[in-house]
């Protein structure tokens, strides 16, 4: 690094400065250069690469997972990943894996949004740490966490080895500078950064706040449709990846890895994002929500959530996933003689709600502000929950001759087969709404045995 010291501090090139374009189809076996003719043909591996591009196999997967299943890429880079000083770990901050910290949590748990930083925060200094189950050296289970930030990374890069990062935006837009390409992601969006995959996050509205999901198991894929079909839920040409587009910057600059549960640092003397081609199917991705095909009852009852699941990371025990990602997009509800919210319920999953916009049907106000957007809640393995005693009341007057529209509203929830531990950081925090159980002790008695 010292002898860089003579060098000018910043060469761009314009690749990375030119709008973000993308290629559609989720798992896609996708092919594109910078420059042209900076794939190789005929080969992945040549004695002597185009341009004097270095040729780096990333793997996502096992060598030797069946193809239907297989994800790596092939990258042609300017210098290899592996140019970069000795790792040295950090203090463990706000953002971890620490999920036994506390005893597992039986109470419905609701928070308020958490709120932008007053001091100068990028996105990944911006990362909170709310719960989470299993671990990264098991390959299995999930970690939750919330961003808030108000300035753009600097000089800093991020690599999550654990997990792959599920980001939901809920305030700003996040401009995801990967070592595949661009991305632009806006609320009402996510974008899912594959394990081990460089970026680096900016910030064109000056603030953002949002959801993560670390994803330890089996890479997030689209669910089976079964009796569906072979259409709906979510399409995979709705799915755009980014395209080849590098970095050539000679700075003095940070690359921060999450290995095993820590966070490591390491100093480099370019920027990690230049990679100029590549061709594969593990890449960086995003998805507008607002094209989610939603699929409901037209008679009656209400169907079980699962028919709103965007991706789902599967475990050993078919049809149990580590992980669900589901939505609840505005649609219209016509089930006639039926209770229309969600019904009340205990689950043998854990789940995680947040909300992107709007209100959810299913709460309304309350002493400590409801379910807000920005917030969240957490309903572990068979601890009871449901509407609110106003959501019911409501849905018990409703005339549901009339098909009802529900609109201007995007919640979405993290659900697992495991128990969902809160750490003790988000147990403390000032957010965590201390009378959220109170929202049931209104629901009114009903009962009459003189009377169906």
């Amino acid at each position: 690094m010292d002898q860089k010291q003579n060098k000018p501090e910043t060469k761009h090139t314009p690749s990375t400065e030119k709008m973000a374009r993308y290629q559609s189809g989720f798992g896609n076996e996708f092919a594109n250069e910078a420059l042209p003719g900076a794939l190789p043909v005929g080969q992945n591996s040549p004695q002597k690469a185009p341009y004097g591009l270095y040729a780096e196999q990333l793997s996502g997967t096992a060598f030797t997972a069946p193809r239907h299943i297989n994800r790596r890429s092939w990258l042609y880079r300017i210098r290899p990943a592996a140019m970069h000083r000795p790792f040295a770990m950090l203090p463990d901050g706000t953002f971890h894996n620490r999920f036994d910290e506390l005893a597992g949590d039986p109470n419905q748990l609701r928070w308020n949004p958490f709120p932008i930083p007053v001091k100068p925060t990028d996105f990944l200094d911006g990362l909170f740490t709310i719960a989470g189950n299993g671990a990264a050296a098991a390959q299995s289970g999930i970690g939750i966490h919330i961003y808030a930030a108000n300035r753009s990374m600097e000089n800093k890069f991020f690599y999550d080895a654990d997990g792959e990062l599920l980001i939901v935006p809920q305030q700003g837009r996040l401009r995801i500078a990967t070592e595949l390409g661009v991305l632009e992601v806006a609320p009402l969006e996510i974008a899912v950064i594959p394990r081990g995959v460089r970026f680096r996050v900016e910030l064109p509205d000056a603030e953002a706040r949002g959801y993560v999901a670390e994803n330890f198991g089996a890479l997030l894929r689209l669910p089976e449709l079964g009796p569906i079909g072979s259409n709906s839920l979510a399409n995979a040409r709705d799915f755009l990846y980014p395209t080849a587009a590098y970095e050539d910057v000679e700075i003095r600059c940070e690359l921060i890895a999450k290995f095993q549960g820590h966070l490591w640092s390491a100093e480099m003397d370019h920027s990690p994002l230049d990679v100029a081609a590549w061709h594969g199917n593990y890449a960086p991705y995003k998805y507008d929500l607002t094209r989610f095909n939603t699929i409901g009852s037209i008679s009656y009852d209400h169907p079980d959530p699962s028919i709103f699941t965007v991706l789902t990371s599967q475990s050993d025990t078919p049809g149990t996933a580590n992980m669900d990602f589901v939505i609840f997009p505005p649609r219209w509800l016509v089930a006639e003689h039926s209770f229309r919210p969600p019904w009340y319920h205990r689950n043998i999953a854990s789940e995680f709600m947040g909300l992107i916009t709007g209100v959810y049907d299913a709460k309304q106000g309350g002493k400590s502000g409801g379910f807000l957007p920005g917030g969240a809640s957490l309903h572990n393995s068979m601890s009871g929950h449901g509407p609110d005693a106003a959501s019911y009341e409501k849905a018990m007057a409703m005339d549901t001759s009339k098909p009802q529209h529900v609109a201007d509203t995007m919640a979405f929830m993290f659900e697992t087969r495991a128990v969902i531990r809160p750490v003790e950081q988000a147990m403390e925090a000032r957010e965590l709404q201390e009378d959220y159980w109170q929202c049931w002790q209104a629901i009114n008695r009903h009962f009459n045995p003189k009377q169906k």
